[in-house]
């Protein structure tokens, strides 16, 4: 059994998610009903629709991320705080977390931090214009490891969620190790992360 099995009940997570499910099931039903009204326009209730599925997903993702790094990271708090505020900011981000795969050997190295994780520290590191702010930071249990990390690059095609290099090495890292990899988008302050080859939209607090 993982740690990532064992950090948390899922149960009350899915019980919110067939609710929000649910939800959407009757607002579909409805519109089954009134879809021969000729004088209905439903492209705002798709819309809202839509919307719907997002924040359902949206909620599920954060909470499991929380479950995936809590094994193995006490200041999981530093990492949420850093992230709501690069995003809130627009300031661009790559954060690479290490989980049971050592990843030092599918990096290209950067510039040695050592220094516990506080969310000011990884502020500083990704200021626009901070001479560590490109490339990745690679985080070990309670630990900024290093900065400025290359991370292999996705050869995945047509997934719109990678709109960038930093969302091409997300993933491309993801895709060859348990790492978790957490992206915010300087374009549009959007924060996600990677797993396992996929994106997900992640909540910030």
């Amino acid at each position: 059994m993982t740690p990532e099995s064992t950090a948390c009940d899922f149960s009350p997570m899915k019980k919110l998610i067939k609710e929000d499910i649910q939800q959407i099931v009757s607002k579909l039903e409805h519109l089954m009903i009134t879809i021969d009204n000729e004088e209905d326009c439903l492209l705002g209730d798709f819309e809202k629709i839509k919307k719907n599925f997002l924040g359902i997903e949206s909620n599920a993702a954060t909470f499991y991320l929380n479950c995936y790094l809590s094994p193995f990271i006490e200041r999981y708090m530093d990492l949420s705080l850093t992230i709501q505020s690069l995003s809130d900011r627009r300031h661009g981000a790559l954060i690479a977390v290490e989980r049971q795969d050592p990843i030092d050997s599918l990096l290209q190295p950067g510039i040695s931090i050592g220094a516990p994780i506080t969310h000011s520290l990884l502020e500083s590191i990704f200021y626009p214009g901070s001479p560590l702010h490109d490339g990745a930071v690679l985080i070990r249990a309670n630990q900024i490891v290093s900065a400025k990390n290359i991370l292999p690059l996705t050869a995945s095609q047509g997934n719109d969620r990678i709109t960038g290099t930093r969302h091409r090495a997300a993933v491309g890292l993801s895709e060859i190790s348990d790492a978790i990899v957490l992206v915010v988008s300087e374009e549009t302050g959007k924060a996600s992360f990677a797993n396992k080859g996929q994106l997900y939209p992640v909540i910030t607090p």
